[in-house]
């Protein structure tokens, strides 16, 4: 990875010369680095778990109203540990509840959201 590009950085600050070494604080930056990103879609989700990782299948299926059996290709792999996975749904949660703030409830039964 070339280093002339944004990298993860952290960041010491040096304490108050006045303060005891044990009060020093130290303060991190993060830089996201997302110039070798690889964008994708996926409306189709499989979660499992083992006892020290969340495992995260993301696909796309192009046919989510087929019948019979429907092969969906797992495009992306997302493997985390559980206190990732728990930061991941908080963070998840605080973002749909402004969503649906801002533009309404997000029915996922899609027999409620079909208008007669």
């Amino acid at each position: 990875m070339a280093k002339d590009k944004a990298e993860d950085k952290v960041e010491e600050v040096a304490p108050d010369a006045a303060a005891a070494p044990a009060q020093a604080q130290l303060q991190q930056t993060l830089i996201v680095d997302d110039s070798n990103i690889s964008a994708g879609y996926a409306n189709f989700c499989r979660v499992s778990s083992t006892p020290e990782e969340l495992i995260l299948d993301l696909g796309l299926n192009p046919n989510p109203y087929a019948q019979g059996e429907v092969r969906v290709p797992v495009n992306q792999r997302i493997i985390m540990n559980h206190f990732t996975a728990k930061r991941l749904l908080q963070a998840l949660n605080m973002a749909l509840a402004r969503h649906e703030q801002a533009f309404g409830v997000l029915e996922t039964d899609v027999r409620r959201r079909v208008r007669r």
